[in-house]
């Protein structure tokens, strides 16, 4: 994340915007979307799923598309409170 040089505020990097864009799409299998995760942005799901997770946190990215954010927050939640 970096600053808006005319703000200030926080912003997205390229990399993240690509990351909450790639999660808007659907996926057939799981084993599909990890694929076009290799393929399409260059990284493991492993590292991928990290980022994703520290999206969910940051005010930038809400910002960015809070439609999706908000999403993946209630089914992390939804997920913790089974646990």
């Amino acid at each position: 994340m970096s600053s808006d040089p005319d703000d200030g505020t926080p912003r997205l990097s390229e990399r993240d915007r690509a990351v909450l864009t790639f999660e808007r799409r659907t996926w057939a299998s799981a084993g599909a979307k990890e694929r076009a995760i290799r393929e399409d942005l260059g990284l493991t799901p492993t590292r991928y799923y990290q980022l994703l997770n520290a999206l969910l946190d940051d005010a930038a990215a809400v910002a960015y598309d809070p439609v999706t954010v908000n999403r993946l927050r209630r089914l992390r939640d939804a997920r913790r409170g089974r646990r």
